[in-house]
């Protein structure tokens, strides 16, 4: 007898056979109805703000936070108004971080496009950063929807808290398995929780499930991340290679992992090229090689599935529905994505 899907757990033999348009299939109109509201709420007739906004919405990404948020909802009885609402500020916050993340990372590019902080220079693109939160606080005060602020304001807190940690952690190059995870949850998991507990918050009044989708979330967020984190290293079934972290001195799971797999001199002679500003690209495929040959990818493939598979765990405890299989297929997608 062949497991419901909701029942199966990720392993290195997963396929995703469903493309992430039919996984988000069930969410469709409503993330149609989504992109309106939202390019209706960040309209300006200030020129410069208005021309920067066209440009930004030409910046399509998977949509996975306001996806992540009608999913949630319709665990518990359907997609309405409150959970547009969430899905607005949820984007909001999230593109707002991004704007700033570049300002700060002097990026020049993102998404496929420039960055607009090259294009408009540094400080409009804090300006929109600080008009798009702007617009989220006041969206959430004129719908009074003041638990969804609530919650999303202690997501603000995490993320912040999360930078500013990595920051030093990073400076120190004194990064281990748990800084590690302590970062990754507050800077990218904790707004995916939020995404998913915004959700269940527009749909039930029952705390039990607001907390439990907010853990699904955690879940789900840690191993976005650590699979984000595995595309640096390159392999046949995480796509090509970006080396951004490793030309940024960035320590993620899998050269952790490595390292602790290592002999001391191995480990400080990788160590040493890590800690180089400019890379060669022969330093570069040293650490990647000594990543591959230590273990660090398979031990972080590990820990990503264990998170994902406790994430589908813990939506048995929710009733049967076509939309609890609808969340578990999108969990199979991030977790077993090309890009």
């Amino acid at each position: 007898m062949t497991e419901p899907l909701h029942l199966q757990r990720i392993n290195s033999e997963t396929v995703t056979r469903k493309s992430l348009e039919e996984i988000t299939g069930p969410v469709s109109a409503h993330l149609k109805e989504f992109r309106s509201f939202f390019k209706d709420t960040i309209r300006s007739d200030v020129f410069l703000l208005d021309q920067i906004v066209r440009y930004l919405l030409k910046q399509k990404g998977k949509e996975l936070r306001p996806t992540l948020v009608f999913m949630s909802a319709n665990l518990f009885g359907g997609v309405n108004n409150r959970s547009h609402v969430a899905a607005t500020m949820i984007e909001l916050l999230h593109t707002a971080t991004l704007i700033h993340d570049d300002v700060v990372d002097d990026a020049n590019s993102r998404r496929g496009f420039v960055s607009i902080n090259k294009i408009w220079k540094n400080k409009a693109g804090v300006l929109l950063g600080d008009f798009l939160l702007s617009k989220g606080l006041l969206i959430a005060l004129e719908n009074k929807e003041y638990q969804l602020l609530e919650v999303q304001s202690k997501a603000v807190q995490m993320m912040s808290e999360g930078e500013l940690r990595q920051l030093k952690t990073a400076g120190l190059f004194n990064m281990t398995e748990e800084r590690y995870f302590q970062i990754i949850s507050e800077k990218t998991a904790s707004l995916i929780a939020t995404c998913c507990e915004c959700g269940a918050v527009s749909a039930t009044d029952n705390p039990e499930m607001h907390k439990l989708l907010y853990d699904i979330g955690m879940g789900v967020g840690i191993a976005f991340q650590i699979r984000d984190d595995l595309f640096d290293y390159g392999m046949a079934d995480v796509g090509k290679p970006t080396r951004n972290d490793i030309q940024e001195r960035k320590v993620t799971l899998p050269l952790i992992k490595a390292l602790e797999n290592a002999s001391k001199k191995e480990s400080s002679r990788i160590r040493s090229l890590m800690k180089k500003r400019k890379k060669k690209t022969r330093d570069i495929d040293e650490i990647v090689d000594f990543v591959h040959k230590s273990g660090g990818m398979e031990h972080a493939k590990t820990i990503m599935y264990q998170y994902a598979n406790k994430a589908i765990e813990d939506l048995e405890k929710i009733p049967d529905s076509n939309a609890k299989q609808d969340f578990v297929d999108l969990i199979h997608f991030i977790i077993t994505r090309k890009k």
